[in-house]
């Protein structure tokens, strides 16, 4: 159950947030080879100077990603994923990329827990709630 965590520094219309939810659950599962079902998703909003990246203007539109998956995906996959939710951050938020940060936390599939059971290590096209 991935646990995928979006920070910025701006308030945003609950319209733009179930749009940006849903290309974010989307998009994981396409790359990531997995069900929708057990995606998690959280956005925090702040005000604007309560964000920071060292780069980044004060006044500038600010994302930070924590994104807590589950072990097995190799590191171009990662990659693949990182430029993907940049973009999707930047289409759906007006964040240019040099102001995003993406953070991965990988986890054993024991590490996360649904009522139904705790999650098994990753597979290939899997339906981990089936």
């Amino acid at each position: 159950m991935p646990h995928l965590q979006f920070e910025v520094n701006q308030k945003l219309a609950n319209i733009t947030k179930d749009k940006f939810v849903n290309d974010i659950r989307d998009c994981y599962s396409k790359i990531m080879d997995t069900d929708t079902e057990h995606i998690a998703i959280s956005i925090r909003e702040y005000a604007k100077y309560n964000l920071t990246i060292g780069r980044a203007n004060p006044e500038d539109n600010i994302c930070l990603m924590n994104l807590d998956i589950r072990e097995g995906r190799g590191l171009e996959k990662r990659r693949e994923l990182a430029l993907e939710y940049m973009n999707i951050v930047n289409s759906n938020f007006n964040i240019e990329a040099k102001n995003q940060y993406i953070t991965f936390t990988q986890h054993s599939g024991e590490d996360f827990h649904l009522v139904e059971k705790y999650l098994a290590g990753w597979e290939p096209n899997e339906k981990p709630l089936a």
